[in-house]
């Protein structure tokens, strides 16, 4: 079993090269519908500390899975490790370490997904060429905070940072009902002079 990959691919998938961005890329062989299951990743789980210390191309390909958690390839790069960013992605997240397809991918296409869907730190930021009509230009661990990819990627995001949406959302729900209270006038009686 030592030669035999951890991870799952899709068998409705491969790796291709991409000379013009000189690394590798995952595209459908064959049609895949949404909510068909194309990526369990594997690896072994660090923390935010030791994930400091190993070299970038360890880094590059890994995965935040928890608040501090890191899941990373020891070993060469499995096939799913060549799954790109996209800000227009075909794909998201269904729990920490499963890609499933968002919508309806054709053969020839790129699987992609928007790291704001699993990172939550400054571990992996890096300037986005991915030329997608929604292409932020820069991919950072605080993209999960914008409030347009909450409703785009509904559903898709890792589950500690859906646990961090709600809680934002939970604030900002009560700081709207503060400023709400706050400029109500509160109960107040008119003086009538001579009364």
């Amino acid at each position: 079993m030592s030669g035999r990959p951890h991870s799952f691919l899709s068998p409705k998938c491969e790796v291709r090269p991409t000379p013009d961005r000189g690394g590798h890329t995952v595209v459908a062989r064959e049609a895949i519908a949404k909510g068909e299951l194309i990526v369990v990743w594997s690896g072994t789980l660090v923390t935010g500390e030791e994930l400091n210390e190993m070299p970038s191309t360890v880094k590059r390909y890994s995965l935040q899975v928890e608040e501090n958690q890191y899941l990373v390839s020891l070993s060469d790069c499995e096939p799913p490790d060549y799954v790109n960013h996209c800000c227009d992605p075909n794909s998201g997240l269904s729990g920490q370490i499963t890609l499933v397809a968002m919508r309806e991918i054709a053969p020839g296409e790129e699987i992609t997904y928007d790291y704001a869907m699993s990172d939550g730190s400054p571990y992996d930021e890096f300037a986005c060429s991915c030329g997608s009509r929604h292409c932020r230009g820069h991919v950072s661990g605080q993209d999960w905070m914008r409030t347009d990819l909450w409703r785009r990627y509904a559903g898709y995001f890792s589950p500690y940072l859906q646990r961090r949406i709600l809680a934002m959302q939970a604030l900002r729900s009560l700081a709207a009902k503060r400023r709400r209270s706050l400029s109500k006038p509160e109960n107040q009686t008119a003086i009538v002079p001579g009364e």
